[in-house]
């Protein structure tokens, strides 16, 4: 009999396993084996949460907090400091009840992020979710200077089943964006996906790219919600972090997509992230298969993270299948890589499909 599929917040907490193992395992020990509640207790705990990459703002507010809780309740115990400190990691990670509004459109969605990070297959993804869900999708592809670029996107389009607005390489991003979005508004689509250029080594050029872009949704679409999501490795821990505070110097930031979960021991820079940049998570992935990327839910996060007992997520943005009729059958257990691989041959016989701009 095949293996039941694991649901999200088991593979969450699967992923995560080696980020519990660098963080959780340390503080509980500090918990277990400290006499007293004093200055080496706090740097004991302080040291295992910056070295997690909770990082140093969020490590000295949850501290500062704890600190605060154990004077005012009088706790004398180690021990009894545990589940206060898992509450105040919880108040750090926090999703407005608004935040995914622009999700019942019309709404334009600009992802951005650096080369390597996820971000063609996050939108992938975005873009399966979305149209499972009813909702009428479009893509532009406007990172219009990697090579790879467009016939990575158009495989993920072909398999989401949604229609790509493209144009030539090396044309102006600004023009694939001006077309996408009357396209968007003459099929009366419900959101449009934007990728766009990761090229954060030369910031004057990306900040002006960016405000043009702005200009012509402002100009052509004011009525569409505006999101601007950034992709992160969470591989990458710190250097995640140094990514999304250059991002933000150039473009204002909305939230959140965390990839590679699984596996990292990095996994702290979910919290980092949020409190050094007020910055919500929206999305979190744990593998490459369409349904591993969902929204965040903080307390699963953290319920994940300490290894507590949670609650599968009922989450409508769960995929469990393709869409019918998008290419190529997709067998069980395919990864994003064997769908890459698969279509690869297929992109030029099918360029006729998708709508130039």
């Amino acid at each position: 009999m095949a293996e039941e599929k694991k649901g999200f917040f088991a593979r969450l907490r699967d992923g995560l396993a080696k980020t519990r193992s660098n963080i959780v395992d340390g503080l509980n020990s500090v918990f277990s084996r400290s006499e007293r509640i004093d200055d080496d207790f706090y740097e004991e705990l302080e040291e295992i949460m910056i070295m997690g990459d909770l990082g140093v703002n969020a490590t000295d507010e949850i501290l500062e907090k704890l600190r605060a809780q154990v004077k005012e309740q009088r706790i004398k115990e180690p021990s009894a400091c545990r589940d206060l400190l898992i509450a105040d990691i919880r108040e750090q990670m926090t999703v407005d009840p608004h935040a995914y509004d622009f999700e019942e459109g019309p709404s334009i969605v600009l992802v951005i992020g650096v080369n390597g990070v996820g971000k063609t297959t996050s939108i992938g993804k975005l873009a399966s979710i979305y149209h499972q869900r009813g909702k009428k999708v479009l893509i532009a592809a406007a990172d219009t200077f990697r090579a790879a670029a467009y016939d990575q996107l158009k495989i993920w389009a072909e398999r989401a089943g949604v229609d790509m607005i493209a144009g030539n390489e090396g044309a102006d991003p600004a023009s694939v964006v001006y077309d996408a979005v009357n396209a968007a508004k003459a099929r009366h689509a419900d959101i449009l996906l934007v990728d766009t250029a990761g090229r954060l080594q030369n910031k004057k050029n990306l900040m002006a790219e960016l405000a043009k872009m702005d200009r012509i949704i402002t100009r052509e679409y004011p009525e569409a919600a505006r999101e601007n999501l950034i992709v992160l490795d969470g591989t990458t821990g710190q250097n995640a972090l140094s990514q999304a505070r250059e991002f933000a110097g150039v473009t204002r930031l909305t939230g959140i997509i965390l990839t590679k979960m699984d596996g990292t021991a990095k996994g702290g820079i979910a919290i980092a992230v949020q409190s050094e940049l007020k910055i919500p998570v929206k999305y979190i992935g744990v593998g490459e298969q369409l349904e591993d990327l969902q929204r965040f839910h903080p307390d699963a996060f953290v319920d994940a993270l300490f290894d507590i007992e949670g609650r599968e997520t009922a989450d409508e943005a769960q995929i469990t299948s393709l869409p019918e009729n998008t290419g190529a059958e997709r067998a069980e257990g395919d990864t994003a890589a064997d769908i890459l691989e698969q279509l690869a041959n297929e992109a030029d016989e099918h360029r006729s499909t998708f709508h130039w701009g």
